[in-house]
């Protein structure tokens, strides 16, 4: 199941998400499969739970946009645990269509969290796989990328967006 993406103003973007506790399930595993093909459906590279309507602290990403099955990565109840340097790039958010800046991030990222099956692991990313992993994590908590850019950029982009909810066009 495709499910639409939630866009910033959504409440549910902007509050801590809840820890999983139940490992294993048949739902879980069905939700996680909706996830990967939502993600898809939108052409995005990482997918938090809050940007589809659930607050639980689950994530999916795929750097390979598809291309490589061994991309696939679930974090349940996420941490960040190392970050080493700093690049800056542009990141852009499926529940902020149409905008982008740039943001700097931390380099090389280290994470722990717990696949499906309830098993936990760390994993280090570097690059795009960092970024990925401190934006989709940041969603979990409440945050959005704007919140790493100027105050004066961010509520630029808070009144377009305003804009654009007033002529229906931000639905």
């Amino acid at each position: 199941m495709i499910y639409p993406i939630v866009k910033f103003g959504n409440p549910v973007l902007e509050r801590e998400a809840e820890d999983v506790r139940e490992f294993d399930t048949p739902e879980l595993h069905q939700f996680l499969q909706d996830m990967f093909e939502s993600m898809y459906a939108a052409k995005g590279v990482g997918l938090a739970a809050p940007q589809i309507g659930f607050s639980r602290k689950i994530t999916v990403i795929d750097i390979s946009n598809g291309e490589n099955p061994d991309d696939k990565l679930v974090l349940i109840n996420p941490r960040v645990i190392k970050t080493e340097g700093k690049q800056e790039g542009e990141e852009g958010c499926l529940s902020i269509p149409g905008f982008r800046e740039q943001v700097r991030r931390g380099k090389r990222v280290t994470v722990q969290a717990w696949n499906a099956k309830g098993e936990e692991f760390e994993q280090t990313g570097e690059d795009l796989l960092a970024r990925a992993f401190l934006h989709e994590i940041d969603h979990l908590y409440g945050r959005l990328y704007i919140t790493h850019i100027s105050a004066l950029k961010r509520d630029l982009m808070k009144r377009k967006i305003k804009k654009l909810q007033r002529a229906g066009d931000w639905d």
